[in-house]
């Protein structure tokens, strides 16, 4: 029987090795961005190198897209069913200043913005800050 997160791999065409299930299923229960570090501190067996190269993979195959939200350290979430990461999927997302927790948005989307003539967008980053609804009781 297959699971979830295999069937999932399996349509982006990425082969489901057992570190990308772990981290397949890490993804699925988390609400927040992750940085490479945060990953590496969760899986205590597991090396920086194979980590970093299955975020990449998963980047690269749309299961993931990437966020700056200035800390200086890139994260990683999960794209929502039907994302092909293009400019139409692009959306916000909130950083708090006191918890340092970055989610996703991905309710309000990031306008449209008329570019020069022979430009083209290839990616957005919109980050809102200020304190999440736990930091700021």
């Amino acid at each position: 029987m297959i699971k979830k997160g295999e069937e999932e791999l399996l349509s982006k065409e990425v082969k489901p090795t057992a570190v990308r299930l772990l981290v397949m299923d890490y993804f699925a229960n988390k609400t927040s961005a992750t940085s490479l570090k945060e990953l590496e501190n969760h899986f205590d067996y597991s090396d920086m190198t194979t980590l970093y190269r299955t975020l990449k993979t998963f980047v690269e195959h749309k299961i993931l897209h990437t966020i700056d939200d200035g800390t200086g350290m890139m994260k990683y979430a999960k794209c929502i069913d039907g994302c092909i990461c293009e400019p139409q999927d692009l959306h916000y997302h909130f950083h708090c200043l006191n918890c340092k927790t970055t989610i996703c948005l991905t309710e309000v989307s990031i306008p449209s913005v008329q570019l020069p003539k022979d430009f083209s967008l290839s990616e957005a980053n919109m980050v809102v800050k200020g304190l999440c609804a736990e930091c700021n009781k």
